[in-house]
């Protein structure tokens, strides 16, 4: 039995999260973890059969498979500066992590983790592969012909980067909120109540 004065029903908060239902931090996670450990595992693997052998060919001399060390960005970008990249992948992470707060879209969260997951495993080679000190060389060993030696973690994060681009463009928000139905519309069904409103304000116009 309910007491006198006392109402039953979810808090403002719950609404608010009920209308956009569930944050995505499970997603987004699960999605960094598979790309982190397909890149992970990936670079074990040709690092222990291919780094010392001849190239393997996948598609003819188009798409190839052969390990290079990268002190660069994604796509051999950079290679002098490989401890700044270091610290963009740390602070990319952070703000990830930081915007999950307020992540209820799931493409969004797709989108993060493909991010996530790849900047996590180009920075676990930078902090643990040599020379070491932060400045550790990516395995890089997908090969395509007139374009560039890459790996698993910079597919993610173009993937990822892509994504949020459109999304951006399409104006698709990350915590699924919309905006009211009547706002900046005319007409009954959006400036109707505004104007009777104003009407009953100013009143009714005077003969002259």
């Amino acid at each position: 039995m309910t007491e006198p004065g006392r109402t039953t029903g979810a808090s403002g908060a719950d609404r608010e999260e009920g209308a956009r239902g569930r944050r995505r931090v499970p997603l987004l996670l699960a999605v960094a973890g598979a790309a982190y450990l397909l890149d992970l595992g990936s670079k074990l693997a040709v690092v222990a059969e291919l780094e010392n052998g001849a190239p393997v060919q996948v598609l003819g001399d188009w798409l190839e498979l052969r390990v290079l060390r990268n002190s660069g960005a994604a796509f051999g970008i950079g290679e002098a500066t490989t401890i700044v990249f270091t610290v963009i992948a740390v602070a990319v992470a952070v703000v990830i992590f930081r915007l999950a707060r307020k992540l209820y879209s799931t493409p969004w969260a797709i989108a993060l983790g493909l991010l996530l997951g790849g900047g996590l495993g180009n920075l676990t080679d930078r902090l643990f592969r040599a020379p070491g000190d932060f400045q550790g060389a990516v395995v890089d060993f997908i090969h395509v012909r007139g374009f560039s030696v890459m790996n698993v973690a910079d597919c993610a994060i173009v993937c990822g980067g892509v994504l949020i681009v459109l999304f951006s463009f399409l104006g698709w928000e990350m915590d699924n909120r919309d905006k009211p139905e009547g706002e900046g519309r005319a007409g009954p069904e959006g400036g109707g109540e505004g104007k009777a409103g104003e009407a009953a304000v100013t009143g009714p116009p005077v003969a002259s």
